[in-house]
């Protein structure tokens, strides 16, 4: 009888006395190093610490009893035993996610599959057509709900949504956090400004302000006081709590050459308007004010197919 790669490792897993396909966490560990060839890379995308990495590499080597990772200036190399365990736990992965979609396919086939975002993600980056495509990939329905940055991150513990887009890193030991897009604040206005807004051109506007405790005013407040610009001395019409508002309040505002109405958002929120010149952007001379935004989902779901599928379709941009 020939014996498949899978085979020999059992039996030698079996002639160990110990059974490590009970905890594939290690060897997913392994796999996710090599594939991202560090194990700094790794840690992140695994939402672990790096000493952890290493401390599960390590018992993998201690328990084969064989170096599998070489590390180098570059990054890592297996050895021959890594790359000959690399081929093993690769068929092992296809076998339990195979194994685990047909499990899925039984449990969750009426279930839907519940996609958090925050307001500018939900309403302004993701399009519609993004969700039709997501309910193809992973068969099954889509709903979508749009709240704070906030409320995404407690729904995803609460097990409410199973996947969460947002633009504050409000990080929790029990979620895993991946990076997604790079966004920029803008300033914008229904008024046409210069390319380049000086910072003492500032206190000649009147301003429209996203509401005490919202993450753009965090960081527009964070980059303003750097700077010594003295938000208490803008001439503030109005405070709004959402991006839509926001827009919408600009938008519709009388338009004054003399003293425009501005404020700051995404600049994903305005393409299409500033595309069609119903509003206008611009930057503030020396500031930059960049964010990343986060996909989020619970650490104990992160083998769950639907996620893996989801968050691979998310992050190709396909979209």
């Amino acid at each position: 009888m020939i014996l498949s790669r899978i085979d020999k490792f059992v039996l030698f897993c079996s002639r160990k006395g110990i059974n490590l396909l009970k905890d594939f966490s290690k060897l997913e560990t392994f796999l996710v190093v090599a594939r991202e060839r560090g194990f700094s890379k790794a840690s992140l995308k695994l939402g672990v610490s790096q000493p952890a990495v290493t401390q599960q590499i390590k018992y993998l080597e201690d328990y084969l009893d064989t170096k599998l990772i070489e590390r180098k200036k570059s990054g890592i190399k297996l050895t021959n035993a890594g790359e000959e365990l690399y081929k093993i736990a690769v068929e092992l992965e296809a076998a339990i996610i195979k194994a685990e979609n047909q499990m899925l396919q039984i449990i969750n086939k009426d279930i839907t599959f519940n996609l958090g975002a925050s307001f500018t993600i939900g309403n302004y980056i993701l399009p519609g057509e993004c969700l039709n495509s997501i309910k193809e990939a992973i068969g099954n329905d889509v709903k979508l709900t749009i709240d704070v940055s906030k409320k995404i991150v407690e729904k995803v513990k609460d097990r409410e949504i199973q996947l969460g887009l947002i633009e504050a890193p409000i990080y929790d030991e029990e979620l895993v956090y991946r990076k997604w897009l790079e966004d920029e604040l803008v300033l914008f206005s229904n008024t046409p400004l210069p390319r380049v807004v000086h910072i003492e051109d500032l206190y000649n506007f009147d301003w429209v302000c996203r509401e005490e405790g919202s993450h753009t005013r965090a960081i527009i407040k964070e980059k303003f006081t750097e700077l010594g610009i003295k938000c208490k001395d803008f001439n503030v019409v109005s405070e709004v709590n959402n991006t839509t508002a926001l827009l919408n309040t600009i938008a519709r505002s009388k338009k004054n050459l003399e003293r425009p109405i501005v404020s700051i958002i995404s600049k994903y929120a305005i393409v299409q308007e500033v595309a069609s010149k119903n509003l206008y952007q611009s930057r503030i001379n020396g500031i930059t004010m960049d964010r990343t935004l986060y996909i989020i989902y619970a650490k104990n779901n992160k083998n769950n197919p639907y996620i893996k599928s989801t968050v691979d379709y998310i992050l190709s941009g396909k979209y």
